[in-house]
Parts: structure tokens; C-alpha cells; sequence
């Protein structure tokens, strides 16, 4: 999902699987990479940055494609910073905040959560990068979907950590 094909995603579900979930998403006309915190964490800055790395090989930039949850915020947004001055890119990050349950004016501190829209965005970013656009095309595309989705997460039983 990036461009110059290496991107970066994060994983912040509900699910204790959410490790599968983003695996899945990972390929040809997708992510090119996902990073995992702990159950209900997200990965370090550290993490964030050595999976940029390793995704990252022919120099078109990356997107980082990121769930608004303050934690995320903080360390994809620290690791977008580093990369920019170590790894010689160009990169940019997309913030996803399309959780509808709540409406925009009584939302305060950190807004909107990012739910399943992501997805949509992944898609759009990966075809776009897969199809030779600049890493601010994809950029441009993966916000414009970002800000034109709404979804609603719902959720029968009680969350748990075993």
C-alpha cells in the first residue's frame, strides 16, 4: 500500500487475532508490510522503523497507512520522522478516523477511531501503487477515500485477555 511500493500498517483491532488480519493483507496490490504491538498495544517506534526497513527496497517512498489511537499516532509517528532522516525517503503517513458512532462535533481529544474502512484504503493505496503512482498520488487517493468512509464496529460479547 504504499508508494514506491513499501508501506506500513498498523494493527489495532479488537481481536486478539489481529495479527492474522493483517496478514492477510499483505501482497501483491496491498501492503507491502504490517507491524504488530501486543494485544491491545501498538508496536514501538523501533518496530515500526525496522519493518520500514526491511520493506522498503526500491526508493519510491513509503505510506504509512494509520488507525487514529493516540499510541499509533505517537509511534508511527515517531518512526515516520526517523525514517525520513536515516532511510533517504520520502515518507508520508495517512491517518484513517472513519468510526461514524459517535458524530463529528462532540468529538474531542484524539476523534474518531479507525474500524474496518482501513481496508478500503489499503486497496485503493496498493492499486495505486502497484500502478506506478508518485508516493503523493497514492497519498492523495489513500486520504481522499480515508476521509469519505464511515463505519460503526459493534460487538456482542465482552472483550477478554486471557
Amino acid at each position: 500500500m504504499a508508494v514506491g511500493r513499501s508501506v506500513e500498517k498498523n494493527p489495532r483491532d479488537a481481536g486478539v487475532e489481529k495479527a492474522n488480519y493483517y496478514v492477510y493483507q499483505v501482497g501483491s496490490g496491498m501492503l507491502d508490510g504490517a507491524v504488530c504491538g501486543k494485544v491491545f498495544a501498538s508496536p514501538s517506534s523501533t518496530q515500526i522503523f525496522e519493518t520500514m526497513k526491511a520493506v522498503s527496497t526500491d526508493h519510491r517512498g513509503i505510506l504509512l497507512i494509520v488507525k487514529n489511537y493516540s499510541g499509533d499516532r505517537l509511534h508511527f509517528g515517531t518512526a515516520c520522522e526517523r525514517a525520513k532522516r536515516e532511510l533517504d525517503q520520502d515518507v508520508q503517513m495517512v491517518l484513517v478516523e472513519e468510526d461514524c458512532a459517535i458524530p463529528r462535533p462532540r468529538i474531542r481529544g484524539t476523534g474518531r477511531r479507525g474500524l474496518a474502512g482501513t481496508v478500503l484504503v489499503h486497496k485503493v493505496a496498493g492499486a495505486a501503487a502497484r500502478h506506478g503512482n508518485s508516493l503523493a498520488e497514492v497519498a492523495r487517493r489513500a486520504n481522499l477515500v480515508a476521509n469519505s468512509i464511515g463505519t460503526v464496529g459493534v460487538a456482542l460479547p465482552s472483550c477478554s485477555v486471557s
